[in-house]
């Protein structure tokens, strides 16, 4: 990140509790959690499979209503926003990163970027749109372009997710288990190149995964633990 750029909260959340299903039933699926993260931030949160991973995404995406607590994305608290002004901020504020890219077969690079700002109802003129090639450019994979993804790796893939997720100047990078079908050098790569993309353009990124080895290109590391966000994990 930029040393002009000051660092500022791009997602907070205070004394968020989520449960599913009723009665004897119901489980805890997030208890009571508090969570910052900062612009240049890369906040990787590790822990077993039903820890609450994914339910943390899905709150801080706004594609959930915690049942206590406050979710504040970009300075809006969620809790005050309508279903309308959630999808908006989903569609312009919020850069999602999935396991292996998840590109449409039928797109060249270049249309999966371009497409990521029609779908925000944005022009590529707009203040906030960024130039598709000098994202593509940016992860190293402007030589492939007009490329479809069953023309590239694994990583290449995951590159061209990474630039897609920015293309709105989004706030905030909501990021699911990027390195799942990686390799380790390539899991390397992809995480190394996340947390320089994020504080190069002034973001926050929360990233949920259980690649422990990739661990040492984040900001911070959390354990998630029966639904709680407990002290840093060993790194």
């Amino acid at each position: 990140m930029n040393d002009s750029t000051q660092s500022r909260s791009v997602l907070e959340l205070r004394g968020v509790t989520l449960q599913h299903g009723d009665g004897d039933s119901t489980v805890t699926a997030l208890d009571n959690v508090d969570l910052d993260v900062a612009t240049g931030e890369l906040v990787a949160v590790v822990g077993p499979s039903g820890s609450g991973k994914s339910s943390l995404l899905a709150v801080a995406g706004a594609l959930i209503t915690p049942d206590q607590g406050e979710v504040r994305l970009d300075g809006v608290d969620l809790g005050t926003s309508d279903a309308s002004a959630k999808a908006r901020l989903r569609r312009e504020r919020i850069g999602f990163v999935f396991q292996s890219g998840n590109l449409i077969p039928a797109l060249t690079c270049l249309d999966q970027l371009r497409l990521a700002l029609k779908i925000a109802g944005m022009k590529e003129d707009d203040p906030r749109a960024r130039d598709p090639r000098e994202l593509l450019d940016a992860v190293s994979m402007s030589h492939k372009a007009d490329r479809r993804p069953h023309e590239l790796s694994g990583g290449e893939r995951q590159r061209v997710g990474i630039a897609r997720a920015f293309m709105t100047s989004p706030a905030l990078l909501l990021v699911d288990e990027p390195t799942a079908a990686l390799d380790r050098a390539r899991s390397h790569e992809v995480v190394e190149l996340l947390a320089r993309e994020v504080g190069s353009f002034g973001a926050g990124a929360l990233m949920v995964t259980h690649d422990h080895d990739v661990l040492e290109h984040c900001s911070r590391v959390l354990e998630m633990v029966d639904g709680s966000l407990g002290a840093p994990a060993a790194r």
